[in-house]
């Protein structure tokens, strides 16, 4: 199996056959739940009002406003699932994990992916929802990612493929094999040089704020290589990883080590290297691995 696959198997006391919603049912809520969260963040984006500092979240972040605002609609609208019977739990970057009725499947909710970006006004950042009918990262059976700004959506289902904005994703080979023209990044600046390997063999760089819409324009092809070489929450990657995975995309940890076995919770950090073909991912880990 390629690094990030994810595993074709279900856990039997987890079975989507005991599911009220089936993945499809449960994407297609997302993509409702995403289009209120965009109508209520951007007036918020950019301004004094959405910036205001609140408590501490779960994920250890200063919440904000329009983060809190944005949580409020999910959880609304889940709330609306459970008092039509739908039993499930959800863990999110500000309240973190709460049950309506079953452990299982768990609702992961990143409100608002980019937070600072929304908070500076810079108008790129997404709101993320992934269902997992388990623990890990391999577990994980839809995904939806919204960009909040332009309202164009990525969204997958294991086993049968990813979409964007409605339409099948279909990547093209890459006409240079193995060589990264356009190369993503999230770093703080001291780990920037982690990644120096890559940036020397990169064309162009690009750094947009957003691990979900960073990982899935990797999974469209819009970004050959993406790399974070500071831990980051797998939390935010679920969904992304995901639509990764059904177009065929590689992922892994900077080391070559898959992520399927990660847990899903608000405290598991890895560091990222994915592209959008297992050549482009294989040159990169060569790369990384060459300038030890």
């Amino acid at each position: 199996m390629v690094p990030g696959a994810f595993p074709d198997r279900l856990r039997p006391h987890l079975s989507l056959a005991s599911l009220a919603l089936r993945p499809a049912e449960w994407l297609a809520l997302f993509q409702r739940i995403s289009v209120d969260v965009r109508e209520t963040v951007l007036p918020l984006a950019g301004t004094e009002a959405g910036r205001k500092q609140l408590e501490v979240g779960a994920g250890g972040d200063r919440t904000m406003e329009l983060d809190r605002a944005a949580e409020a609609v999910v959880l609304g609208r889940l709330q609306a699932a459970a008092d039509d019977g739908e039993r499930f739990s959800v863990l999110s970057e500000e309240v973190g994990r709460r049950s309506f009725g079953a452990d299982y499947p768990l609702v992961l909710v990143d409100p608002v992916d980019g937070s600072l970006n929304a908070k500076q006004g810079l108008p790129l950042y997404a709101v993320m929802l992934a269902l997992v009918e388990g623990p890990t990262v391999a577990d994980t059976v839809a995904g939806c990612v919204m960009n909040l700004v332009t309202g164009e959506s990525w969204t997958a289902i294991r086993r049968q493929g990813a979409k964007r904005a409605g339409h099948r994703i279909e990547v093209e080979p890459p006409q240079d094999h193995g060589r990264i023209h356009l190369l993503g990044l999230e770093s703080s600046p001291r780990s920037l040089a982690v990644a120096r390997p890559l940036v020397e063999r990169s064309g162009k760089i690009r750094i947009l704020g957003s691990m979900a819409l960073s990982i899935a324009h990797t999974a469209a092809g819009g970004i050959d290589v993406f790399c974070a070489p500071v831990p980051m929450r797998v939390f935010d990657m679920a969904a992304s990883l995901l639509v990764l995975a059904e177009t065929g995309g590689v992922a892994s940890d900077i080391e070559g080590k898959p992520l399927g076995g990660l847990a899903c919770s608000l405290e598991t950090r890895t560091t990222l290297l994915c592209a959008a073909d297992r050549e482009l991912h294989a040159a990169a880990i060569e790369a990384m691995q060459a300038a030890k």
